[in-house]
């Protein structure tokens, strides 16, 4: 066991502990610090006289000043209820049209609807909407159901592929891997979905893949790729790509046939929101 004793450079005794030879000293805090300590402790008692503080077995101790943060958000919701009242009000009633027409109703339903996006919809498509892989960019002007302003409310309100009876809905084949086509027609309609967003391809694979485009493909997407919104089905002429735009990024998503999940919103969030939430996607990312 180690042994007290003087340190033979500061002189100071040590506590008799030792550790691969540097032993510890025995000095006593800063005066400075004890006497935070003690005021930390005379705080802390004053604070469980005067607040809620200790739980018991059927609740907890008011405290002298019965605060109470339940009672306080309450109240502060009250008060912010009553000052919206009438912005409310109007919005709850009025037209997606005729909010677009009011410059005061639109501001005040953009400023509830920003709120709101932050809060529930920007953990998928990102602050202010720009999207990720998998997830709409909602600040350009390319839109798989309608960007315009009641296209964009019933998508929010019905969400796509939500289970609801009325969901948007669309559904991408997984062509490989339900064995729909063979691993090399697939490879050849990866050439020609290049080829229709106007970039080199295999001239081969094109002309082989022609028929299989026009047998499985054409029904959604349309002759010439330019997509269809009443299917939810993608341009795949221009160059915005939900999965990627790269060879295998888009073999994979012929062969798999991905498709996103989005809420319905419309038993979340009372009328008046749903309004705001479209009047702000519409005016702020690239509505029509």
């Amino acid at each position: 066991m180690s042994k007290r004793e003087s340190d033979e450079v500061t002189g100071v005794e040590t506590t008799g502990h030792e550790w691969d030879g540097i032993r510890e000293l025995d000095n006593p805090l800063p005066r400075w610090w004890l006497w935070v300590f003690y005021a930390s402790i005379a705080v802390a008692a004053v604070y469980w006289v005067l607040m809620p503080s200790w739980p018991g077995l059927t609740g907890y101790s008011k405290g002298i000043l019965g605060q109470s943060d339940r009672e306080a958000v309450v109240g502060e919701l009250q008060a912010l209820t009553a000052v919206r009242g009438a912005q409310a009000a109007r919005l709850r009633t009025a037209s997606l049209e005729e909010i677009e027409r009011d410059p005061e109703l639109q501001a005040y339903a953009q400023a509830v609807g920003q709120s709101v996006f932050g809060d529930n919809c920007a953990t998928c498509h990102g602050t202010g909407g720009i999207g990720a892989k998998g997830y709409a960019n909602l600040r350009d002007d390319v839109w798989l159901w309608g960007g315009e302003l009641a296209d964009i409310h019933r998508t929010i309100q019905v969400g796509v592929r939500s289970g609801g009876a009325d969901a948007r809905f669309s559904q991408m084949p997984a062509f490989g891997r339900d064995q729909m086509l063979t691993p090399a027609q697939v490879d050849d309609l990866t050439e020609f979905v290049v080829a229709l967003s106007h970039r080199p391809a295999d001239v081969a694979a094109v002309r082989r893949a022609a028929p299989v485009y026009v047998a499985q493909c054409v029904a959604c997407h349309g002759v010439k790729g330019l997509g269809d919104q009443k299917q939810g089905a993608p341009n795949l002429t221009d160059q915005e790509w939900l999965y990627g735009s790269g060879r295998q990024a888009i073999h994979d998503q012929i062969w798999n046939g991905q498709g996103g999940v989005m809420p319905a919103w419309k038993d979340r969030f009372d009328p008046e929101t749903l309004k705001a939430l479209a009047v702000y996607i519409h005016a702020n990312a690239g509505g029509r």
